[in-house]
């Protein structure tokens, strides 16, 4: 497995280019399989997990083409397989995102329970029961959700309420009602900024989506949805955590190719701990932080307040911040994984239950670490950048899941950072992806 080697004390100065949001390319990737039609996605980042869905699209029976490095054209018109198999499943849990263009579209679908990062039980029951509210009947077997429309092969639209916020749930739901019969409304469906850009591109395939960006949804079914073209936004967190880089270091980064307006709570939130941060333009951001940082406690909920996506970097931040700061995560039960590993750098943090206080500011040193997920290995990277001497954060493919190339990325803006490739594990990591992905080799 890959390895980060940092050493820190360089304070970031240059410019950055933000990727397209890993959170949104993997359900519109998905709704391409509800049209027999091209659908043409733009800005696609070059993560892994783009990697794992695009395989699945072609295990499916879908063609996918990359004229450019980060466009995909993808034609479902002859699927020939309705299973996400527990091999791609366990991997990414966006997988589940086929569970409802396939029910749909072909009126059966068969799914592994999914995995992705090891930050709690995500279970996906409130899709399935919503799902059943359209009619379909759904079974669990040996670890696989089961599902077929109703007689006549076509689900029918109804009301869903969600008894919590679930993102993938309010996807999957909107791309299974876009054809079925009938009008479906969503009840308390989640708000995030890739909510709306899916419902963008269903609406440009000719779906009725209404409501998107709101907790109340309407979606009215068509008979069929036709070829779109399509530019993925901006990953939000992806520009949190480079705010959060140049604040951490005390540079001064700017921060192009991204939308503000996605993250106000992050802005917010950093400006009141004293990161300054400049808008020069819409898609750009100026960050510095030129005085010292003051701790300010921290409560993750659904958008549009502080995402549980960004609690990792913010709690790696308040380390160097003076004061006491309490980070409350409401979202996910086991998403302080990477305290621990702060803590090994000489971070003075305690963890009780959902709530985490941090005691800084505190000098970090560098020690051997190892990345629990996706966000956490974000965290790592930060404090190594921040911390004396070096720091090897071992499990980088969790980074590399949802972050483009932020190795090569930080080093071009100052950072002492490198990759250590196993040489052993390399090659085998690069037969597993095939040569329909040998593009796309991390």
């Amino acid at each position: 497995m890959d390895k980060f080697r940092i050493t820190g004390g360089r304070a970031l100065k240059g410019r950055v280019s933000i990727s397209g949001a890993k959170n949104s390319a993997l359900p519109c990737m998905a709704a391409a399989v509800l049209s027999a039609e091209t659908v043409t996605l733009h800005n696609l980042p070059y993560v892994k997990d783009i990697i794992t869905q695009r395989r699945l699209l072609e295990d499916l029976g879908a063609t996918v083409l990359t004229p450019e490095l980060r466009t995909h054209k993808i034609t479902a018109r002859h699927i020939e397989l309705f299973e996400a198999p527990y091999e791609l499943v366990r991997t990414m849990r966006a997988s589940v995102l086929a569970l409802g263009p396939l029910l749909a579209r072909f009126g059966k679908a068969k799914v592994s329970l999914p995995g992705g990062c090891a930050i709690g039980t995500r279970p996906i029951d409130l899709h399935l029961k919503a799902f059943e509210k359209l009619g379909a009947e759904v079974r669990l077997e040996s670890g696989n959700v089961i599902a077929r429309a109703p007689k006549g092969g076509r689900l029918i639209g109804g009301e869903i309420n969600f008894e919590k916020v679930t993102v993938t749930g309010t996807e999957n739901l909107m791309m299974a009602a876009s054809l079925a019969r009938g009008i479906t409304v969503l009840h308390n469906a989640a708000c995030e900024p890739e909510i709306s850009d899916l419902a963008e591109l269903l609406n440009k395939m000719g779906a009725r989506v209404r409501g998107a960006g709101t907790s109340r949804m309407e979606i009215e079914g068509v008979e069929a949805l036709g070829s779109a073209e399509h530019t993925i936004i901006p990953d939000r967190i992806e520009t949190g955590t480079f705010i959060a880089a140049a604040a951490i270091t005390k540079g001064e980064l700017e921060i192009k190719d991204c939308e503000p307006l996605h993250l106000a709570a992050v802005i917010d939130k950093f400006r009141d701990a004293g990161v300054v941060i400049q808008e020069l333009n819409p898609s750009t951001l100026l960050v510095s932080s030129r005085s010292e940082l003051s701790a300010r406690d921290v409560r993750t909920e659904p958008y549009p307040q502080f995402p549980t996506d960004m609690q990792a970097q913010y709690m790696a931040l308040m380390t160097q911040a003076e004061g006491l700061a309490v980070i409350e995560e409401t979202v996910f039960e086991n998403r302080f994984m990477h305290a621990s590993e702060l803590q090994r750098m000489g971070a003075n943090i305690s963890v009780d239950g959902h709530t985490a206080v941090v005691q800084g500011p505190t000098p970090l040193t560098g020690a051997p670490l190892i990345a629990s997920d996706l966000r956490a290995s974000a965290s790592l990277v930060l404090a190594g950048l921040v911390a004396s001497g070096e720091t090897i954060i071992d499990r980088v493919y969790h980074i590399d899941r949802g972050y483009e190339k932020i190795e090569a990325k930080l080093r071009a803006v100052g950072a002492d950072i490198e990759r250590l490739r196993d040489s052993v594990t390399a090659p085998l990591a690069q037969s597993e992806q095939g040569t329909r992905s040998s593009e796309y080799n991390l």
